[in-house]
């Protein structure tokens, strides 16, 4: 996981996964009417929330796993098959609506600070950023490992932050055209990084390749 291609490819799983410019303006949306400090310290908030979430998926998810008895290539085969489902979703649109629609559940639950719902759970860290987590982290040999998945984490997490900092004029360059374009091309990425997860899977299953 230290090397170069495999933290790149870290990365832009995990990018594509929690996807900034898609969640840009869901962020606009919920904090509708709020001023821009009040804006900053939510993003904050939720930002620091998801990665104490995603750092416990990383150092537990492999351990759960093992305790329910489901090996790391079965899961892998399994979050392989679920992120194809995903990316399917994102090319189709059908990912951000319901983004939407939990947005909108959560507004009206937490008019006041959206920042643990649902913006930290489910919108950043969702069902497809914990699969990828755990897939990670069972692809890891040392502590320098998940120091470098964590990394990976950190810098995804940060640009995560500075999208929901410029939010007002990310969406007046990109408008609404531009996101569509933008999510249905990380869509196309995180298929293909999908169908990688599946074939490591099978590899390890039949031990091809070994």
């Amino acid at each position: 996981m230290t090397e170069l291609p495999a933290l790149i490819a870290a990365f832009t799983t995990l990018f594509v996964i929690i996807d900034p410019p898609g969640l840009t303006p869901l962020f606009l949306a919920l904090t509708q009417g709020m001023s821009p400090s009040q804006r900053r310290v939510i993003a904050i908030r939720s930002v620091v929330i998801a990665f104490c979430l995603m750092v416990a998926f990383i150092l537990l998810g492999e351990a759960l796993l093992g305790f329910i008895g489901i090996s790391m290539p079965a899961f892998r085969i399994a979050g392989g098959v679920l992120l194809f489902l995903t990316a399917l979703e994102m090319l189709f649109q059908k990912r951000q609506a319901r983004r939407e629609d939990n947005a909108t559940e959560g507004g009206e639950e937490h008019t006041e600070d959206p920042s643990v719902f649902p913006l930290a759970l489910p919108l950043i860290v969702g069902p497809g950023a914990i699969t990828t987590l755990i897939l990670l982290a069972g692809q890891s040999e040392s502590v320098v490992d998940v120091l470098a998945i964590i990394g990976v984490v950190v810098a995804v997490l940060l640009i995560l932050l500075a999208f929901l900092f410029a939010s007002n004029p990310v969406e007046r360059v990109l408008g609404k055209t531009g996101l569509n374009i933008v999510t249905r091309v990380l869509g196309m990425l995180l298929a293909a990084l999908a169908i990688q997860f599946v074939l490591d899977g099978i590899s390890q299953t039949f031990g091809i390749g070994a």
